[in-house]
């Protein structure tokens, strides 16, 4: 089992570049397959992710060429409409092959997503916009089957701003005949990007980044080049790395735009901050004042940075308050950070978030965020911290370890079992 062994106390120094979107990269990888012809997608991150996602295309019959953050995909030797149950198991974003498959086959099977338990993640709104645009829903235990010989257009409202949701229906859409209404749409800087990249394959798409969203489905589209976004979740995580160690880093890459809340509250806690049109510069205060947090979609503050912004709250000078509303099972660093010396209350949603010294300890990470977090809290923390379960977050963070000791951090992947050597001073 890999593990990453994390020595805290050192400075962080230098220029840290921020890899492509993963949650842009794997709509696009899946709309890609809407093309007559071949793909060239650039700023790809290697995750784990991705890589089960070009395995799940592959097997389907598309022709899918990775190397060097590079993904060409030619989707015209596909000829299979249901994924691989056992990849599709593993990889949330396996249900953006329904609304894909349903446009270009008018058919689509796959098995219920995995991912991140980070509470209750069922799929009921992409489910309903299928049945609203004309599709039949087949539930048979863990297999999810569609079948519609004809996609029409239709109104449909979401009930809540679904991410997931709202791209599924774009994907479908693009296929349907006459135009499909998305109101309450999520309005998340990843599913622009992908409303770019239909755009230049010849979708006709309205209103992206508001909260209804027209498309027109169209009879065919082309394949086409396209760059991926930063990942404002991973600019925003080692932005927080910087407030916590940063003498003077430099995270480059980055839409400044994206992540407004989160440098928001990072001015309110007084951290030095400076931005340019590249990146940001982040420096760690003397003194961190307390703020409260609240997840909200966006643009409110992002749940994925919850857990990262939690550690840098152990070391304010007074309590601060974190309220969870996106998911309600996403404070399991809670337990982990306290065996770290962390002093959390949690009732219901909301954490009260006390400042702390943090010792180094041997953690799990329970999620992608939560992981993250807990090797924050190594960098910060007194001894020798060893993080556990480290595929999670090799699902959302290319290559972490490196970034983070070309910065200073003294980091290191571990392959196999070794032996403790945590420090309680």
């Amino acid at each position: 089992m890999r593990k990453f062994y994390i020595e805290g106390g050192h400075k962080l120094t230098g220029t840290v570049k921020v890899s492509g979107a993963k949650n842009a990269a794997l709509p696009i990888i899946s709309a890609s397959l809407l093309g007559s012809g071949p793909s060239l997608l650039e700023d790809i991150p290697d995750l784990k992710d991705v890589r089960n996602l070009a395995e799940i295309i592959r097997r389907m019959g598309a022709r899918v060429d990775y190397q060097d953050n590079t993904m060409e995909i030619d989707p015209r030797s596909l000829d299979q409409y249901a994924t691989d149950p056992e990849l599709a198991g593993k990889i949330r974003a396996s249900y953006y092959m329904l609304g894909v498959m349903l446009a270009r086959q008018g058919q689509a099977r796959t098995s219920l997503p995995g991912g991140c338990s980070i509470g209750n993640r069922p799929i009921d709104l992409h489910l309903k916009g299928f049945k609203a645009l004309g599709a039949e829903v087949n539930i048979n235990g863990n297999i999810v089957e569609l079948t519609a010989p004809e996609l029409t257009g239709n109104k449909i409202y979401l009930d809540y701003p679904s991410v997931g949701a709202t791209i599924n229906i774009m994907l479908a859409a693009t296929g349907a005949k006459g135009q499909t209404v998305i109101e309450n749409a999520a309005r998340e800087p990843e599913i622009v990007d992908l409303a770019n990249y239909l755009t230049v394959m010849g979708a006709k798409i309205k209103g992206v980044g508001t909260d209804v969203i027209k498309i027109t489905g169209q009879e065919a589209l082309h394949g086409e080049e396209h760059r991926i976004i930063p990942d404002r979740i991973e600019a925003g995580t080692y932005i927080i790395a910087g407030a916590l160690m940063g003498q003077d880093v430099y995270v480059k890459n980055v839409l400044v735009e994206h992540i407004k809340p989160l440098l928001a509250k990072l001015g309110e806690m007084g951290v030095e901050l400076e931005e340019d049109i590249a990146g940001v510069r982040v420096a760690a205060p003397e003194k961190l004042d307390s703020v409260d947090v609240k997840t909200l979609p966006y643009p409110g503050f992002p749940t994925d940075l919850q857990a990262q912004m939690m550690v840098l709250l152990t070391q304010a000078d007074t309590a601060s308050v974190v309220t969870e509303t996106v998911w309600e099972d996403r404070f399991k660093h809670v337990e982990e950070l306290e065996t770290m010396g962390a002093s959390i209350n949690v009732d219901d949603n909301s954490a009260l978030v006390k400042p702390a010294r943090l010792t180094g300890a041997e953690v799990e990470a329970t999620d992608l965020r939560a992981g993250a977090a807990l090797i924050l809290a190594g960098l910060k923390a007194n001894g020798v911290t060893v993080v556990e379960n480290i595929g999670h977050v090799e699902r959302g963070y290319e290559d972490i370890e490196e970034k983070l000791t070309a910065l200073g951090a003294e980091m290191e992947k571990v392959e196999g079992t070794i032996e403790s050597q945590v420090t309680t001073a």
